[in-house]
């Protein structure tokens, strides 16, 4: 179990990495021209939005896999999951309004496996006495 939450938090924490950095690094005009069919998402959000979105993402990396890598703050690791969870969520419904239904398959498979991550990294037994 400890693996396989080991791997799903690398695998959203790379997901995080690689799209936080377009969104800091890249302007809007520049994503969009890039983004294709797919991209069109950014037009709806202005820069400093998309900039904000890139830091939430980058933050949620981290919170992914440092505290628990350096076991510093491991009650961080869940809350950077429900935060994942929250950033997917919001990411679907926008697709969902914007009628793209096929892209939203993917952030639905992203937010499960965030889900995965913060009940597996809260524990299932926790809640129990």
């Amino acid at each position: 179990m400890n693996l396989a939450l080991w791997m799903l938090a690398g695998v959203l924490a790379t997901v995080f990495v690689v799209a936080s950095s377009t969104k800091l690094v890249l302007s809007k005009a520049t994503l969009l021209r890039i983004g294709g069919a797919v991209g069109r998402w950014v037009e709806d959000f202005d820069p400093a939005t998309l900039k904000a979105i890139g830091v939430l993402e980058l933050l949620a990396a981290t919170g992914l896999i440092l505290p628990a890598a350096l076991h510093i703050a491991q009650i961080v690791v869940p809350l950077a999951a429900c935060g994942a969870v929250l950033l997917f969520g919001g990411a679907a419904f926008m697709r969902f309004r914007r009628g793209e239904r096929a892209t939203m398959l993917g952030d639905l498979l992203y937010l499960a496996m965030a889900a995965f991550v913060a009940w597996g990294r809260f524990g299932p037994d926790r809640f129990t006495s």
